[in-house]
């Protein structure tokens, strides 16, 4: 793909959006809040198949996986439950992904259906279809490694690492499959990339929000509610949590909400450190996230499911 054909890629959307997400749902907490936003966005968002994503997480108090394969196990099992909420079934649009990480910067981990899929449906329409990635990037590194054409058809917003001045990038999905961050961003795939520290972190929700706002409405409204409320690391006082991958459906929904600037692509280095060179090829990376208009309307389109 050549510089120009690549800019226009990263241009935003127009109309109604082909979208598959790819989501470590049962990790944290956020992944649910931005399935339900997108999929509330029917105008917008054409939300075509959600995968799940590998992770491993051991931290205290509350061990969420024993291994990457494990984590992308429960987490095809939350992607069911939140879609059960929603009167919803999982049948037919709901992938497995890969178990395992990249070995290395230019081999796929072994394949998945999630990766089939994502190949296949790329490569079935010459419309863009986006790719919404808010876990470790493995399936969808994969995928390029495997069928590099794919590439000319898809369009990548990942949330991960931090922002470009932040002193490092020690970020959960990042660190998960760092072969995968070299892959992704060494592919000249057209990639928007919101940082984690620095951007997606303005989108601080707490518990008394969460309850004027959503509860007593819908079983799925309650559910986000419960999880904010009952998040393991919640303190007693003073607290609010991020709800970092909404920041991936605001830019979608409308990316004034989200503004990026084109940049060259960084190398991911094994310090936990990007290297920058004026030789990589561009993509959109975000700079500010605008947190009340996208809470504003995910809240708005919760309060719509009661009406």
């Amino acid at each position: 793909m050549d510089e120009m054909t690549r800019i226009a890629k990263l241009q935003p959307p127009e109309g109604r959006v082909r979208l598959v997400i790819d989501t470590d749902t049962y990790n944290e907490i956020d992944d649910q809040f931005a399935i339900v936003h997108a999929l509330l966005s029917p105008d917008r968002l054409d939300v075509e198949a959600i995968y799940a994503a590998p992770f491993f997480a051991e931290r205290a108090p509350k061990p969420r996986s024993t291994g990457p394969g494990d984590g992308m196990e429960k987490s095809y099992d939350e992607i069911v439950r939140v879609l059960g909420l929603m009167g919803r079934s999982a049948d037919g649009w709901v992938y497995r992904g890969s178990t395992e990480y990249l070995p290395d910067d230019a081999t796929p981990a072994p394949t998945s259906d999630a990766v089939e899929d994502l190949i296949a449906r790329a490569r079935s329409s010459e419309e863009t279809l986006y790719v919404m990635a808010i876990g470790a990037i493995t399936n969808i590194a994969s995928a390029i490694l495997a069928a590099p054409d794919i590439v000319d058809r898809i369009v990548v917003v990942w949330l991960g690492s931090h922002a470009s001045w932040w002193p490092h990038t020690k970020e959960f999905n990042h660190f998960q499959d760092v072969p995968g961050v070299r892959a992704l961003f060494g592919s000249g795939v057209p990639l928007i990339h919101i940082p984690c520290m620095g951007v997606a972190s303005h989108l601080l929700t707490s518990p008394a929000e969460m309850r004027d706002q959503v509860a007593g409405r819908t079983a799925i409204g309650d559910y986000l509610v419960e999880l904010v409320e009952t998040y393991e690391y919640r303190r007693e006082h003073a607290w609010s949590k991020v709800i970092w991958d909404i920041a991936c459906v605001g830019w979608l929904l409308d990316p004034k909400w989200v503004p990026t600037q084109l940049t060259h692509a960084p190398i991911a280095q094994d310090d936990g450190t990007f290297s920058y060179s004026k030789r990589r090829h561009l993509i959109q990376q975000a700079y500010f996230v605008a947190r009340d208009a996208v809470y504003g309307d995910l809240f708005g389109k919760l309060r719509e499911m009661d009406s």
